[in-house]
């Protein structure tokens, strides 16, 4: 959401600011809209039409996100966000600004490149080059669930070059020659989110070349054989904000059929086909009855206030952050599909912990929330105290109410590790972050983290956080704990 938002992740209110106002921009939409058709009570049997549709909602918020996203990026090209058509990579040699709105929490550290897979046909081979040993880079592998089901870079693979193979559900073959790793997808459509590490504005440069070196294609052009049958082509419904408060069913019916169920779905995907919840089934909602018209209206009033309390308490309160574990594969969620829901609203596209960990600042050391038009903050690391990580981290800051970041007048949306040796020190080693909307004093610019003029989101991000202690890990009992925020004098 990367997040590194990804992170579109999400902030709204109230629901006639989602439905009634005009000239919102796709990601806010997408993202507040979901919000308000989502939802789940605790996880007992459902005994009931509306406990059904509302098991339904938070089952299918991540993947109609996630459709969202992909129609802006590689379907919709006039959508203001478009990437690339499917199966051709687009890199971005820039890092993200308050532009970018198709993903919430936005990681500004490492620019992008993306890859909309469609797997139908034949997998992907997607080859890489040799990446300078001290360069963190990493390639994200999402499906249609929002799993991160595969990783390749430095962490998982090395900064060597090779050869990998991204396979859909429906390929059996063997290992072809010259793949290093075969990495099977459960959904006939993916996304590849690459992450190139950036140490400063005149390293650009080299990472447009490390970006250049980034290859995909198909297996049998890999393999300079014929290639198979193409797949039927697919008509994407337009996504849009105002059709999802009544067409959700839809968007999701369509998303299903490239997600072949698997065994520990079974008997959920039947609950749902009982109410009209089903792989490319047309849902007509005028021709609910009265009594489903209301309990679909009842899972969306409630849904709104459950997914946004589950996102609330995701992992402890550490000194005003959370930080916790909250998106990862489908081992890791065990069918918790609450938390998917609420870690997609958190940061969609958020990397597993092993590859990132962000804590997310809820207030300051009085436990009153953040507010960059009520007070300025100051954090502070100790001497020697720096987040434990192999990579780099860095502190991200957003508006509070769209989760995007926020224009200021130096163009600046994080510290991170890579700017130390350029900020001001205390006498004790000590490192000083200045968190306000008004630039501070000459002395202190260099550490200015310029803030909003109202709500503060704000992340921190770990990437390829240490094991060793101290480290964050496990995310919320770790032995490294970021430090409390507190109000400027």
């Amino acid at each position: 959401m990367a997040h590194q938002k990804i992170s579109p992740p999400f902030s709204s209110r109230r629901l006639h600011e989602v439905f009634f106002t005009r000239n919102k921009t796709i990601a806010v939409c997408i993202v507040t809209t979901l919000m308000a058709l989502f939802g789940s009570v605790a996880y007992t049997k459902p005994q009931s039409h509306r406990d059904i549709y509302k098991e339904a909602y938070i089952y299918g918020f991540p993947m109609v996100m996630n459709y969202g996203i992909m129609y802006a990026y590689f379907v919709d090209r006039n959508s203001g966000q478009f990437k690339a058509p499917f199966n051709q990579i687009y890199n971005e040699a820039r890092v993200f600004t308050p532009k970018d709105t198709a993903v919430v929490t936005p990681n500004s550290d490492t620019p992008y490149s993306f890859v909309g897979m469609d797997l139908r046909a034949e997998p992907l081979v997607l080859t890489v080059p040799q990446v300078e040993k001290d360069r963190y880079y990493v390639i994200q592998l999402i499906d249609m669930y929002t799993f991160n089901y595969g990783y390749i870079g430095t962490r998982s693979t090395g900064n060597e070059a090779g050869n990998y193979l991204v396979a859909g559900p429906n390929w059996k073959g063997q290992t072809p020659p010259g793949i290093k790793k075969v990495i099977h997808c459960e959904t006939q459509f993916s996304l590849a989110g690459y992450r190139t590490q950036l140490f400063g504005p005149e390293d650009m440069k080299n990472v447009i070349k490390v970006q250049s070196g980034y290859k995909v294609q198909p297996l049998s052009q890999f393999l300079k054989q014929p290639p198979p049958p193409a797949a039927p082509a697919v008509e994407f419904p337009p996504f849009t904000a105002d059709g999802m408060k009544t067409n959700f069913p839809k968007f999701l019916n369509f998303v299903l059929q490239f997600c072949p169920p698997v065994k520990e779905e079974n008997a959920l995907r039947a609950r749902f086909a009982g109410v009209g919840i089903a792989a490319n089934k047309p849902f007509d909602p005028d021709k609910l009855s009265v009594s489903d018209k209301a309990d679909e209206a009842s899972a969306v009033s409630q849904g709104y206030s459950e997914i946004v309390k589950r996102k609330d308490q995701i992992g402890a309160n550490i000194n005003g952050w959370l930080v916790g574990s909250i998106l990862g594969d489908r081992a890791f969620f065990r069918g918790d599909w609450l938390l998917r829901a609420a870690g997609a609203m958190a940061g969609i596209y958020g990397n597993s912990a092993a590859e990132a960990v962000y804590p997310m600042a809820k207030s300051d050391v009085s436990g009153e929330p953040l507010d960059g038009s009520k007070h300025n903050y100051k954090l502070t690391f100790a001497a020697g105290q720096f987040p434990p990580v192999n990579a780099f981290w860095s502190v991200t800051m957003y508006d509070g109410k769209t989760q995007l970041l926020i224009e200021n007048p130096i163009n600046r949306y994080l510290i991170n590790s890579p700017m130390v040796p350029g900020m001001k020190k205390g006498e004790d080693g000590s490192l000083t972050i200045y968190i306000q909307k008004d630039a501070p004093s000459s002395d202190k610019m260099a550490n200015w983290l310029p803030a909003p003029n109202g709500p503060i989101y704000m992340v921190m991000r770990l990437y390829w956080p240490k094991q060793t202690k101290p480290s964050i890990l496990p995310a919320g009992a770790g032995t490294w704990s970021p430090p409390a925020i507190e109000v400027a004098n």
